[in-house]
């Protein structure tokens, strides 16, 4: 494995991952309005700004070690294609393990719950691609 372009690959990830959420989550007022309608379930922004250096720094564990399943999955295809099909399948994951999951635990309607599952599938997809198109297997 090439551990300099693994965390260059988790950095691209990251850096795709938080700039793709904050135009999704924060940005769209469609978004940001149907979590204004779960006062109950999620914080409000002020009590939320103070823990985003933990999500953030979650958000970059969570994006290294996706990168070195990337790389050990990637073999000599990289790339486009190889980190759009990687970051597809990361996407479900997360829509079947988390967005389905909060739908069925918590109180929140169908409508947040479909915008959260698109706003995650295309995070994911964009992170792959930044990591198939950063990360290179050795020669």
């Amino acid at each position: 494995m090439n551990f300099g372009r693994i965390a260059l690959a988790a950095l691209g990830g990251f850096l795709s991952y938080m700039v793709l959420g904050f135009l999704m989550f924060a940005a769209l007022p469609a978004m940001k309005s149907e979590f204004e309608k779960y006062p109950a379930v999620y914080r409000p922004k002020d009590a939320m700004m103070p823990l985003m250096p933990l999500a953030m720094a979650s958000i970059l564990v969570e994006m290294a070690a996706l990168a070195v399943i990337y790389a050990m999955t990637c073999r000599n295809a990289s790339g486009l294609a190889h980190g759009a099909a990687f970051g597809a399948l990361v996407g479900v994951f997360a829509i079947c393990s988390f967005v389905v999951h909060n739908y069925v635990n918590l109180n929140i309607g169908v409508t947040l719950t479909i915008y959260q599952g698109v706003a995650y599938f295309i995070q994911w997809l964009v992170a792959g691609i930044a990591m198939g198109l950063i990360y290179r297997p050795p020669s």
